[in-house]
C-alpha cells in the first residue's frame, strides 16, 4: 500500500495506517482484516465462527466503516454473509460500535474490535438491533454453506480482496465438526429391546447357541455307553459300595465306643466302694480302742 497518496498529517490516516501494518506483520489465525487501496476508511474482513460453539468452522465476511474522527469515535459493522446471528448489510448494535460511542475507548483498534465481534456471536441475542435467533441447526448449516464462496458486494476492488481474505481464512479455518453423535446408552437399549419383541419365537437367539450344546442330551449319551459297557463285560463292572453319610457313620461306632466306658465306670465304683469300706473299719477299730474297747478285741481274737 502507497503511503505517499495519503495525508500522513492526519491524525486517522496516520493511525489507520499503524493498524494495517501491525495487521500485516501480526496476522491472526481467527480473522483477518485490510482496507481499501481507493479508500482506507473502509475494511473489509472476514473471521471463522468461535470454537464449541455452532458457527465453528464457518467464514464469515463483514465491512466496517472507520469514521474521520478515528480513533475518538468508534467503527461501524456490519455482517455480508448469511449467519443466524446478525442481519446481513445492516449495521450491528455492539458496545464496540457506533450504536454505544459511550463505552468506545480511542486505544481499541480494529484487532479489538473483531475480537470482539468473534466473542460476541454465541452470545444471547436479548433482542437486540440487527440481531437473529436461529437454532443451533440452522446456523450450523449456514456455517458449512459460508465455506463454498466469499458473498459478492461491491465494486470489483472489494470483490478481489474479499476472495483473497477467503481463501486466506479456509486455508486457517477447521473443518465444520458434524451434528451426528453416538446414540445414548438409553436408545442403545430400547433397540435391543425392540429386536427381542420381533423374534418372539426364539427369545433365547444367539444366547442359546453361545451356552453350547445341552448338558441334558451329554448325560444321555454317557450312560447309554455305561450300560451298553455293562452289558458287553459284566465281570468287570465294579461294584461299588454303597455311600454312608457322616451321620450313619456315627450312629455305628457309638455302641463299640460305649461299651468299654460302662466297663470302666463299675470298676472305678466297686474301687470306691472298697476303700470307704476300709476307711469305715480304720475309724471303727479306733474308736473301739479309744473307749477301752481294744484289749477285750485283741483277746478274745
Amino acid at each position: 500500500m502507497a503511503e505517499d497518496k495519503y495525508n500522513l498529517k492526519n491524525p486517522a490516516v496516520k493511525r489507520i495506517l499503524q493498524e494495517v501494518k501491525e495487521m500485516q506483520s501480526n496476522p491472526s489465525d481467527d480473522f483477518m482484516s485490510l482496507p481499501l487501496e481507493e479508500n482506507i476508511f473502509e475494511w473489509q474482513f472476514a473471521m471463522r465462527g468461535p470454537r464449541d460453539s455452532e458457527f465453528e468452522g464457518g467464514i464469515y465476511h463483514g465491512r466496517i466503516q472507520l469514521p474521520a474522527e478515528y480513533p475518538f469515535k468508534p467503527p461501524s459493522f456490519m455482517l455480508l454473509t448469511p449467519n443466524g446471528r446478525f442481519e446481513t448489510q445492516t449495521k450491528i448494535c455492539l458496545s464496540i460500535s457506533n450504536h454505544h460511542p459511550e463505552h468506545w475507548q480511542p486505544s481499541w483498534s480494529v484487532r479489538t474490535a473483531l475480537v470482539a465481534l468473534i466473542a460476541f456471536m454465541p452470545t444471547n441475542p436479548n433482542g437486540a438491533l440487527g440481531s437473529l435467533e436461529y437454532t443451533k441447526d440452522e446456523r450450523r448449516v449456514l456455517a458449512i454453506k459460508s465455506r463454498e464462496t466469499a458473498p459478492r458486494y461491491g465494486t470489483p476492488e472489494r470483490q478481489k480482496l474479499m476472495d483473497e481474505i477467503h481463501e486466506y481464512m479456509l486455508s486457517k479455518a477447521p473443518p465444520v465438526p458434524l451434528a451426528t453423535s453416538s446414540p445414548a446408552p438409553e436408545e442403545q437399549n430400547t433397540n435391543r429391546e425392540d429386536e427381542v419383541q420381533e423374534n418372539p419365537e426364539n427369545p433365547s437367539g444367539k444366547a442359546a447357541e453361545e451356552r453350547g450344546p445341552n448338558p441334558s442330551v451329554a448325560d444321555t449319551t454317557t450312560e447309554e455307553r455305561r450300560e451298553l459297557a455293562l452289558d458287553a463285560d459284566p465281570v468287570q463292572a465294579p461294584i461299588e459300595p454303597p455311600s454312608v453319610r457322616p451321620s450313619e457313620h456315627r450312629i455305628l461306632h457309638t455302641p463299640q465306643q460305649t461299651i468299654p466306658r460302662q466297663a470302666d465306670d463299675r470298676i472305678f465304683t466297686w474301687a470306691a466302694v472298697g476303700l470307704t469300706i476300709a476307711i469305715l473299719a480304720l475309724l471303727l477299730k479306733k474308736f473301739m480302742k479309744a473307749n477301752g474297747h481294744g484289749a477285750v478285741f485283741m483277746d478274745e481274737s
